[in-house]
């Protein structure tokens, strides 16, 4: 087995702190987009949990959404559900708030402060595969083990 790259290691070392056994896998072709994640993984982009971290304009904390492949996030919506407006995070602050790149954003983290939002239609599937860590790096996963290992709040975005 070869070694991961040590951002996707972390991952993996989280998931089986949680008392998970998914296994982190590095595939040769980027999974930067969802739509790459898809083709490599011969799935539908419908299964992929793609990440996406905002910044909060009041508050300046990170905000990660975690949303079925195919959907565009409604802002406005997530906004007034947060109390906050969203603005863009540059690549500086995704790593610096999450401890990823951006790309390899898992929905899996370190930081227990860090505010996260699943998309409800995320949970239709019976797999789904999320990133972990690393641009190529990723995992397969159930809608519940999203929610336990995300621990995130599910609303329709």
């Amino acid at each position: 087995m070869t070694q991961l790259k040590k951002s996707a290691q972390v991952v993996q070392e989280l998931i089986h702190q949680k008392g998970y056994d998914n296994e982190v896998i590095e595939l040769p072709a980027s999974t930067r987009t969802a739509q790459e994640a898809a083709n490599a993984l011969d799935c539908k982009v419908d299964q992929i949990a793609k990440t996406i971290v905002f910044k909060l304009r009041n508050t300046g904390e990170a905000l990660l959404v975690v949303a079925s492949g195919s959907n565009r996030i409604n802002e406005k919506k997530v906004s007034e559900f947060i109390g906050d407006q969203l603005d863009k995070a540059d690549a500086i602050f995704v790593k610096e708030k999450t401890g990823y790149v951006i790309g390899g954003v898992s929905p899996v983290v370190k930081e227990e402060t860090l505010k996260i939002i699943i998309d409800k239609d995320i949970l239709q599937y019976d797999e789904i595969w999320a990133a972990a860590g690393h641009p190529k790096a990723v995992f397969q996963l159930t809608p519940d083990q999203l929610l336990t290992l995300a621990d995130g709040e599910v609303i329709e975005i």
